[in-house]
């Protein structure tokens, strides 16, 4: 397969199922790859599972696509706990269900999270009660060109936020798991699961939560206080199950979700004087 394609559509590469083309669509399988063509094209967006993106009816210029960077490794337990390493385009629930099955415990709350590795450190992703800078030990990033460790307190992870250097793109990272029961890994992961199936929309296309919650409230409430619940535009709709999650109904543009997105914004902040601000990444032109 080509590393490199012309005007690919990227709608097939999200969760939302919404995108134009890709003038240039990158595929890098190895870090030296990636440093080359992050270097040739640093405008390039950083592409990996393709949640939390809406990217522009339009497209965008270049595209970097990481999901073949899936190396995997798991180094000798000591104490009870064992340091395991995947690539930044590893399926963040694929690489819960594998510590599942090697009984190794902490990532029980990605399982259903879409996206990649590199994504859930970026957004310090997060369910029933845990998140990556929990486990996290550290993460490796491409710098200027140059491969170096971090920290989770050198990245700053926080809610639903990172602070990664300028330019710097995600290789790998390396989780601090302990040992545990398989079974019991498994019923936790069940459990969490099946939560998150009760009250969010998982069984149609959309990027996830919209927006971040604001202090010591919920967005998703606040949306819902203000009627949006089932509001739609076109094709996008406000999730009839969470308010905070715009779905695709099949036929959305992602002309007619931003236009939702800032109807909403608008109206929160005109009704509560609230801000919300974007979990959302958009690319390409708005």
């Amino acid at each position: 397969m080509t590393k490199a394609r012309k005007n690919e559509p990227l709608a097939k590469f999200t969760t939302f199922r919404i995108g134009g083309p890709a003038e240039l669509f990158l595929m890098p399988e190895t870090v030296e790859e990636l440093a080359d063509f992050c270097g040739k094209y640093p405008e390039g967006f950083i592409l990996g599972g393709g949640s939390n993106v809406l990217v522009s009816d339009e497209g965008a210029p270049v595209v970097i696509f990481l999901k073949k960077l899936k190396n995997f490794s798991v180094a000798a337990p000591e104490n009870g706990s064992s340091a395991v390493t995947a690539g930044s385009g590893y399926s963040f629930t694929a690489l819960s269900r594998k510590m599942c099955g090697m009984g190794l415990s902490g990532l029980e709350f990605a399982y259903g999270i879409p996206g990649t590795v590199g994504g859930a450190v970026v957004m310090n992703a997060g369910a029933s009660g845990g998140e990556v800078k929990d486990v996290l030990e550290k993460a490796t990033l491409l710098v200027d060109g140059k491969v170096r460790d971090f920290s989770g307190r050198e990245l700053g992870l926080s809610y639903r936020k990172s602070e990664l250097p300028k330019g710097a793109v995600i290789v790998s990272a390396t989780f601090n798991l302990q040992q545990g029961d398989e079974k019991e890994i498994e019923r936790r992961m069940k459990e969490n699961l099946e939560k998150r199936k009760q009250t969010q929309p998982l069984d149609i296309p959309s990027a996830g939560s919209v927006f971040r919650n604001p202090p010591g409230d919920f967005a998703g409430r606040i949306i819902e206080s203000l009627g949006f619940k089932g509001r739609c535009v076109g094709g996008a709709q406000v999730s009839e199950k969470h308010a905070n999650f715009i779905v695709n109904q099949g036929w959305a543009t992602a002309a007619q979700v931003f236009q939702l997105i800032k109807m909403i914004e608008e109206t929160v902040k005109s009704g509560t004087g609230i801000t919300l601000e974007r979990e959302i990444k958009l690319v390409g032109n708005f």
